[in-house]
């Protein structure tokens, strides 16, 4: 054996060890679910489901895609100030494994987006100090004609969490996928709900 291909192999080796712990921070990852573990999808009226029937909200349609318990604590007209405030009890009635946490237009339409951010960043930690993992949704933001407000990319980021951030803008720029101007409806939620199983599954929760 040559010098060169006796270093090769562990050269090898070492560079793809490099490449898969670079992967891993670029895409983070969540803890397996069993097949009892429970979803806890939280916020307000996009998880409620308003737009569409029960049965055809986001929650419902994804726990018949992946075969799990995803609880729909949406109610509709919240902000980040209530969310903050109603969390905790959520959290230790349902003792989920995954927290869906969307949450953030209704404090745009009153121009807080800047307690949203704070309020969300609070609520993820609360999630995470309870050891629930969290899956951030980022909600478009009016004044950027549909686009997602930089706070949920930034907090994603921040907090190194798997973060869907198109599927709601593009649902609500299609009139065809929307119930109303700021709602989707049951094919909008649909897609969301594919969306988030397909995410779930790359983070190796499924």
């Amino acid at each position: 054996m040559t010098v060169a291909r006796r270093w090769l192999g562990p050269l090898l080796g070492a560079l793809l060890a490099v490449l898969l712990a670079g992967c891993d921070g670029d895409n983070p990852s969540l803890p397996r679910l069993g097949a009892q573990d429970v979803l806890l999808a939280f916020g307000d009226s996009l998880t409620h489901g308003t737009g569409a029937a029960p049965q055809q909200s986001y929650p419902a349609q994804l726990g018949a895609l992946i075969g799990r318990p995803v609880v729909n604590a949406g109610v509709p007209g919240e902000t980040t100030d209530q969310g903050l405030l109603r969390l905790p009890e959520v959290l230790q009635r349902h003792a989920p494994r995954i927290l869906l946490l969307c949450l953030g237009g209704n404090d745009f339409l009153r121009g807080g987006a800047a307690r949203a951010e704070a309020n969300l960043a609070a609520m993820i930690e609360l999630a995470r100090a309870r050891g629930v993992a969290v899956v951030l949704i980022g909600v478009p933001e009016p004044r950027l004609l549909g686009g997602v407000a930089d706070l949920y990319p930034r907090l994603a980021e921040r907090y190194s969490l798997p973060f869907e951030g198109e599927t709601l803008n593009q649902v609500l720029r299609q009139a065809s996928l929307k119930a109303d101007p700021v709602h989707p409806n049951a094919q909008g939620y649909a897609l969301l709900a594919g969306s988030l199983a397909d995410l779930l599954r790359e983070a190796g929760a499924l």
